[in-house]
């Protein structure tokens, strides 16, 4: 009786272990744009793990220090699994609502796209190489980002074009300075649209800073690393969506011509070390970014 007793005590204080470790990497990861919530918030899933662990020395007390009966290890033991339930399920309904929310961000995209028939699936194509690019980084890179909030500055990049009137977004022919002028606000009017989205609050520079070039000639004239990353990512992925991406300007270009005319850019107005990353990646991939009924010529 007193090794099973011993047994399920064990079992119930490993298992609390990694409850702990599961929660810890979910607070770790869980920065970004729909789960950082409030400072309140913070306060109490901090108190959660403080408790977890509280748990774990009594487990650990109770097993090395008193003398349990067999009642009081199942209650242990069932009490980890217990935590195991309640996190599973916190982390599915979680998973769960972000996943809705990006479709309802997608559709949003979606009608803003539309008001140009040749943007139609670009904010989404842009997203989906972003996030290719993110899975390609080097780790070092990869730490500084948040995937999620990614995700997000690559897909409401261009949600300031709300601003920009359909007759400049639809001109064939080359704007003029007056209407250029309008154009290059639309990443401060995406900005403005997002403010009372306190929770995108660190992702708002990324999508500012997305038409940056780093040699300090774009919007805002910021250059090199002063320049956000995601930012820097972004600019890179935009780039060749608009490349390979019909235009009411200009017709589709290839995968292997954007690939050269980018190269021509390197340094000037993309990160050539990001570059070269985004350059690797197999031409396969890039190609499986492409939204459906888009007009592309990857050929």
């Amino acid at each position: 009786m007193d090794i099973i007793i011993l047994v399920l005590i064990i079992a119930g204080a490993l298992n609390m272990v990694r409850n702990i470790y599961r929660y810890y990497r979910f607070l770790k990861t869980s920065q970004d744009v729909l789960s950082s919530g409030k400072k309140r918030d913070q306060f109490w899933m901090n108190l959660a793990l403080i408790l977890l662990i509280f748990f774990l020395i009594g487990y650990l007390f109770v097993g090395f220090f008193s003398d349990p009966d067999l009642m009081m290890a199942f209650i242990l033991f069932f009490g980890s699994i217990f935590v195991t339930i309640v996190e599973t399920v916190m982390f599915r309904l979680i998973e769960t609502a972000k996943e809705r929310s990006i479709d309802v961000a997608e559709v949003l995209v979606g009608v803003i796209d539309a008001r140009d028939p040749y943007l139609n699936g670009h904010s989404r194509h842009v997203q989906e190489l972003t996030m290719v690019f993110y899975r390609h980084l080097p780790k070092h890179l990869k730490n500084e980002l948040n995937a999620v909030s990614l995700e997000y500055a690559a897909l409401l990049h261009d949600v300031g074009k709300l601003g920009v009137p359909e007759a400049i977004l639809n001109k064939p022919a080359k704007l003029d300075p007056e209407e250029w002028e309008v154009v290059v606000k639309h990443p401060a009017v995406g900005v403005n649209i997002l403010k009372p989205l306190h929770s995108f609050d660190n992702i708002k520079s990324w999508i500012l800073y997305h038409h940056e070039r780093i040699d300090g000639k774009g919007y805002y004239k910021l250059s090199g690393d002063r320049i956000p990353l995601a930012a820097r990512l972004i600019s890179i992925t935009d780039t060749y969506s608009a490349i390979t991406m019909r235009r009411s300007y200009k017709e589709a270009l290839t995968h292997e011509e954007a690939i050269r005319i980018m190269k021509e850019v390197s340094g000037t107005q993309l990160d050539a070390e990001l570059l070269d990353i985004f350059l690797s990646i197999p031409k396969a991939e890039l190609e499986r970014c492409i939204p459906e009924k888009v007009d592309y010529r990857n050929d």
